[in-house]
């Protein structure tokens, strides 16, 4: 008897995933629990095993979908094997969750999903992303293969019809399609290309928009000469090493972060209609470069709970695992307070983008030597410019202020 596979539940909150590549091919054989398909959710990695041990005899939804937990990815058999045949409702439900904002084509643009051997309705769901694209390109969609279930058109195969010479018999698109994940920096790129979205880059950006309209965003930035915490930490070093853990700055301005925390509940709280939330966790979260695919941030848990041991050792794993996408989904959730260290490529001082639904966000810059004066005498001090961006409805720039204080006293004052 065919077996099932579908899509876990990852969290309490994580009710749907991107399926990122497929590991095995229709055909091959599998075992149970070896590693079937790649999915992404809330811009974490995670391989999702095979229940059994057979032959994939089908796969439901292609790369570049996003589903709904349970949904039925795939059918693990016997070569030839039937399998029941399946609503396609649950799927193109699941579908719209891929972009809720994309209105469907509007009457005057109708999505034809006929051939000339074919049914109008034989192709099944098209989804808002895929009525978009063809109403932005004017493709006519009954002339667009179909890969998914039933011959319904998936985003990835207007994308590809798009690229293909075909194209040239329609009206031409203001550029092509790349496949390649989005790139900062890249001399690669060609000019005039569209830089296919990584669910990574598109999670960001969903995020990001809907924190700017949701917190009025303000940001004060000051100054702290950290020698104390420079001399602490080439005494300190070789220490930690012995017990393997690699000392970084980034623990100390975790560690700043939670004093801040303590001494001012307000800094780790929510806003709600009813009123501040005040939490009870100090869960700090780590901004993480992921390089060219965008950023993660992984959270440490109880971080007030733990020594400067124990959050450089949180730091180490938890960056580690980002990098090499390893990380559970539940590990990126739950934060209270974030800090954002993005001195680390360079930069002096930033205006970061509130995680919602925190209070604010904690950036450091770049550590730099620099001529300051000290008791009326110029002195030559490590130097690093420390920023609050906060949630106006909930703090304002006096009590921000304070806030950012702390930080810089704990900064300055490090024991």
């Amino acid at each position: 008897m065919a077996i099932k596979v579908t899509l876990p539940q990852f969290g309490e909150s994580v009710n749907e995933a991107t399926v990122t590549k497929w590991l095995k091919s229709v055909g091959d054989e599998i075992s149970e629990f070896d590693p079937l398909v790649e999915v992404n959710t809330d811009k974490v990695d995670t391989e999702v095993p095979s229940p059994g041990t057979g032959t994939l005899i089908s796969v439901l939804v292609s790369e570049g979908e996003t589903i709904k937990s349970g949904t039925i990815l795939a059918w693990i058999g016997k070569p030839g094997e039937e399998i029941p045949e399946l609503s396609p409702e649950p799927m193109a439900e699941a579908l719209e969750a891929e972009d809720k904002k994309i209105q469907p084509l509007p009457e005057s643009v109708p999505a034809k999903v006929s051939t000339a051997d074919e049914k109008p309705s034989s192709r099944g769901f098209i989804s808002p992303v895929v009525a978009r694209i063809a109403q932005e390109h004017s493709i006519d969609l009954s002339k667009v293969p179909g890969t998914g279930r039933g011959g319904r058109i998936t985003k990835k195969d207007i994308l590809a019809y798009i690229k293909a010479p075909a194209k040239e018999k329609l009206p031409k698109p203001a550029g092509t399609i790349s496949d390649r994940p989005i790139a900062q920096v890249d001399s690669a790129l060609v000019p005039g290309t569209i830089l296919k979205h990584t669910p990574v880059r598109r999670a960001i950006a969903e995020h990001m928009v809907r924190s700017k309209h949701t917190s009025p965003h303000v940001t004060t930035v000051m100054e702290a000469d950290i020698s104390k915490i420079v001399a602490h930490r080439d005494m300190n070093k070789a220490a930690f090493a012995r017990e393997g853990v690699r000392l970084t700055y980034t623990a100390y301005f975790i560690a700043t972060a939670v004093a801040a925390a303590k001494a001012f509940p307000i800094t780790n709280s929510s806003w709600s209609d009813d009123g501040i939330i005040l939490h009870a966790q100090i869960n700090i979260g780590m901004a993480t470069s992921l390089g060219e695919e965008g950023l993660i941030v992984p959270v440490i848990k109880n971080a007030d709970r733990l020594s400067l041991l124990g959050i450089a050792q949180q730091v180490n794993d938890l960056a580690e695992r980002a990098r090499t996408k390893k990380l559970d989904p539940e590990e990126v959730q739950g934060a209270t307070f974030t800090l954002t260290n993005h001195g680390i490529s360079g930069s002096l001082f930033a205006t970061p983008v509130i995680s919602q639904p925190q209070c604010a966000i904690l950036g450091v810059g770049a550590i730099q030597k620099r001529a300051v004066v000290i008791n009326d005498a110029i002195a030559i001090r490590p130097m690093v410019y420390v920023s609050l961006t906060f949630d106006h409805r909930i703090l304002d720039g006096a009590n921000a202020d304070y806030v950012l204080t702390e930080v810089v006293k704990t900064l300055e004052n490090w024991q």
